[in-house]
């Protein structure tokens, strides 16, 4: 049966480096949306299309995805899956697929991250300059991921909600 893994974080929390070794390690597709966007359009996060670019990209990638999972091949998803019901829906997606779902995820306290975003920040090469004060933002609304998601339970049945 095929797996499909969403790779659960915010920026910094060392996703994209999880999901590489886990793809080398298991010969899983690994998509990951910002290495797409970048390439086609540089550090667009200020542009007024990028959060419209980024949704067509994870789309495609989605495509992508579902052709491989039903045809029996293991993906990786390095989206970030900031929400419960984000990730509820692409694991129905999956098991509608004939596919598992699992989540991989480390939980990082916001000051490591806006350290590493800093210092990603600084680099050259292709990635988007993220502002601490997005992050911050984006750290206040992320869900994380409980225990039921963890061991594979998505949706209401997760937290034992009916």
């Amino acid at each position: 049966m095929a797996l499909l893994t969403l790779m659960v974080g915010l920026p910094g929390s060392g996703k994209t480096t999880r999901a590489r070794a886990l793809a080398a390690a298991s010969g899983a597709l690994r998509l990951t949306p910002d290495e797409w966007q970048t390439r086609l359009f540089d550090d667009d996060m200020h542009h007024p299309d990028h959060d419209r670019r980024h949704n067509e990209v994870e789309a495609i990638m989605w495509e992508i995805a579902a052709h491989m999972l039903a045809h029996g091949q293991d993906v990786i998803l390095d989206f970030g899956f900031w929400s419960r019901q984000e990730r509820a829906g692409f694991a129905a997606r999956a098991k509608a697929l004939g596919a598992q779902c699992r989540i991989d995820y480390d939980p990082v306290p916001l000051d490591e991250l806006e350290r590493r975003v800093i210092a990603r920040n600084a680099l050259d090469g292709q990635h988007f300059a993220i502002p601490v004060a997005n992050l911050r933002q984006w750290a206040a609304l992320f869900e994380a991921p409980d225990a039921g998601e963890l061991a594979g339970r998505f949706g209401p049945e997760a937290s034992g909600q009916h």
